[in-house]
């Protein structure tokens, strides 16, 4: 059996070997120019070496590394356009030649170490002149070095004008830094330093000590103020105003004039009315002397009872004036220990205020330290970068002295002869003749492969697989003789060898239908497929198998093909075709070659064939047909031209679609059973026409049936028939 690469391969090539040979043609062409050109001049390679290279002692690190990186230069910067260009314009070459014939190869790298296996640069050059090839090397090699030279020397300088322009900006970072901390220590220092050496934790202790102490003499003055308060019988504030009081000689005169004038107003009480004149006179004395005592006594209290206003009347002044000598000096003893233990509890407030701030500020000693240590980390990092770019400074310009090429000569260049065999004829032309086949049959594949149409039933049948869909049968191309153009290849003989296909197609439809199938609906997804064949031959099958069988053409946007089993088609029925589907008696007609067929023929091509396909006279006949039927076989125009075929689809129980080789696209088989099975249309299974079996049949059978087997004395007729 054929692999269906081959078959694929060979009918591509039947369709575009015109191509191919002309492919073929051009290639052996082309090989035989080739062969046919004189044999190119003897050419001369010249080589040299360079190596990596350095000063003899280096003192500075900057001019190692400069050294180190002028290592890595690569072929992009040693064969640059300047390089070229500049070369090019001494050795008076063109650039473009002279690049495209010199070969530079560096020494590779370990790949576990990252080093150099090699330290040698190999420099080739291919010219027809060997001095010319010795002058162009050398020349290469001199601008190679100078390059190096140059790029070494400017490394060097952008790291000193790198340094140079830093500098500045590190200095102003620097003594920013130090001022920062100078200000810091000049108001925080002491403190530190106070709390570093103690002393600040001891003036904490010393005034906690004296407030001790204060307390202590505080304890002892409230003590003997509550004994003199004990004896006197007076508070502090009562003693205050009675030693004031006492001690004053205004007070005790008035308290004399008061104590007199009370005696004679007793004594004369006994004698003398209180209207008496006298008494009048010395009521009124000593009236006089109650008011300039209290005056007096605010005036000694409190400054005319501004600041300290006196409380009380005329017989308590008597009273708290009237202290002795001994009392007197008791309460102004106790009016000096009062006076003495305030002193002292304001002196307590202020020692306890004292070591609040104190234990206050030793609180805060930590983040003052770290505050400080942060700014002499600050710093020190900037004098660190500071004096590492002075060192890096002073390390460039050592290095001035030591910068020098990378490169230098390892091997002067040498010229040696490129000598090449002669072209052999024969040999290009027959690698010209290989490759004109390979090109020429790989044209002819890539133009077959590029149609999008399956070549073969394999192809189809794989698709179909892939897809889930079932295949319901392979159905033969037939060949047929003295048959017009527009005519349907039909199995009209019960002996044709070609019933049996279309019989395994029905048999194999009833299987996956099952029995309830009785209307099928047959399409395809474009035109020339077989459509109509596949329907016409069904339907003869199952009537060779006794079932009452009804062909329908419902394609109403093409003629009617019926006259291929010699029916013929109403003519008026293109004029009112839903009277012509009314009439079922008048429509349907009887195959008279064949028993129990029937076929309703098409009135089209007509106008509006989706109103015909949607009216109640359709329904009205498919609800009639079903009931009269044993299988009724609906033959539908392809999906790619219209959706009349979807129209339909509501009367029939399922879709069987026809595909052929040659005929059908891949891309639109796809989609149209993706959209089938999405839409759950009742997609039964496909069939391949025209498939390329070969068909055994005796030569009286082939005589009977109307049918030859030469396949290729009537392959015109057959391919246009079976389109149909």
């Amino acid at each position: 059996m054929t692999p269906p690469i081959v078959k694929r391969y060979l009918i591509a090539f039947d369709k575009y070997k015109w191509i191919g040979l002309a492919s073929f043609a051009l290639v052996v062409a082309g090989s035989t120019v080739v062969a046919m050109q004189p044999d190119p001049p003897a050419s001369y390679i010249g080589s040299g070496a360079l190596t990596y290279s350095g000063p003899p002692v280096s003192f500075s690190t900057t001019g190692t590394e400069i050294q180190q990186q002028g290592k890595e230069l690569n072929e992009e910067v040693l064969l640059s356009n300047q390089i070229i260009t500049t070369v090019a314009e001494k050795v008076d070459v063109k650039p473009k030649n002279l690049g495209a014939n010199v070969v530079l190869s560096l020494p590779k790298k370990n790949p576990r170490t990252g080093e150099l296996e090699s330290t040698i640069l190999e420099l080739k050059y291919v010219d027809s002149d060997p001095k010319r090839a010795t002058e162009v090397l050398t020349e290469l090699m001199q601008a190679m070095i100078k390059l190096s030279s140059d790029i070494n020397t400017g490394r060097l300088q952008a790291i000193i004008q790198k340094i140079n322009d830093r500098t500045p900006q590190a200095k102003r970072e620097l003594q920013v830094a130090e001022k920062k901390l100078e200000q810091y220590d000049r108001i925080e220092r002491t403190a530190i330093l106070a709390a570093e050496n103690g002393s600040l934790l001891s003036a904490i202790t010393s005034s906690q000590n004296l407030q001790r102490q204060i307390q202590l003499t505080i304890s002892g003055v409230e003590g003997q103020v509550r004994s003199l308060q004990n004896k006197l019988g007076l508070t502090v504030g009562q003693a205050y105003i009675s030693s004031a009081l006492s001690a004053d000689p205004i007070i005790g005169n008035l308290r004399a004039q008061i104590y007199q004038s009370e005696s004679q107003i007793a004594v004369l009480r006994k004698d003398l009315r209180p209207e008496h004149p006298t008494m009048v006179q010395l009521l009124r004395q000593k009236q006089a002397a109650e008011e300039l005592l209290q005056q007096r006594a605010a005036e000694v209290l409190g400054g005319d009872g501004t600041a300290a206003p006196l409380q009380g009347s005329v017989a308590g002044i008597r009273t708290q004036s009237s202290l002795d000598p001994a009392r007197q000096q008791l309460a102004n003893q106790m009016v000096s220990l009062q006076t003495q233990r305030e002193t002292l509890e304001q002196q307590l407030t202020q020692e306890i205020q004292q070591e609040a701030r104190l234990r206050r500020e030793y609180s805060l000693i930590p983040n003052k330290q770290l505050e400080r240590s942060r700014l002499e980390q600050e710093v020190g990092l900037k004098k660190a970068i500071y004096d590492q770019m002075q060192a890096k400074l002073t390390d460039a310009k050592t290095a001035e002295a030591e910068t020098t090429s990378s490169l230098s000569i390892a091997r002067r260049p040498t010229v040696t002869v490129d000598a090449k065999p002669p072209k052999s004829v024969p040999i290009t032309l027959a690698v010209g003749s290989l490759l004109g086949l390979v090109i020429g049959g790989g044209v002819i594949f890539l133009l077959g492969a590029l149609e999008g149409t399956f070549k073969t039933r394999e192809d189809i049948r794989q698709s179909l697989k892939q897809r889930e869909v079932a295949l319901l049968g392979e159905l033969p191309l037939m060949p047929v003789a003295d048959l017009e153009q527009e005519g349907v290849p039909v199995v009209l003989s019960a002996d044709s060898p070609y019933l049996e296909f279309y019989e395994k197609f029905r048999s194999n439809l009833r299987r996956i239908g099952g029995k309830n199938l009785k209307v099928v609906l047959i399409t395809s997804t474009s035109s020339l497929e077989g459509k109509t064949a596949s329907a016409y031959n069904l339907g003869i099958a199952s009537a060779r198998a006794g079932k009452r069988t009804l062909i329908i053409e419902t394609d109403l946007r093409s003629p009617s093909r019926c006259a291929s089993l010699k029916v013929i088609p109403d003519s008026d029925a293109t004029i009112e075709p839903l009277r012509y589907y009314a009439n079922l008696s008048e429509c349907i007609r009887l195959v008279p070659d064949v028993e129990n067929l029937y076929i309703l023929p098409s009135p089209g091509p007509v106008r509006q064939s989706a109103a015909i396909l949607e009216s109640s006279e359709i329904r009205r006949l498919m609800e009639d047909v079903r009931q009269r039927f044993d299988l009724v076989i609906l033959d539908t125009s392809p999906l790619s031209i219209s959706n009349d075929p979807l129209l339909i689809q509501p009367y029939s129980d399922g879709i069987v679609l026809v595909t052929r080789p040659h005929y059908t696209q891949e891309n639109m088989l796809g989609e149209t059973i993706d959209q089938l099975v999405e839409s759950e249309l009742g997609l039964l299974g496909a069939i391949i026409n025209g498939a390329d079996i070969t068909v055994y049949a005796p030569e009286e059978v082939a005589q009977s049936s109307g049918f030859t087997s030469e396949v290729e004395e009537s392959e015109e007729v057959s391919t246009a028939a079976n389109n149909n």
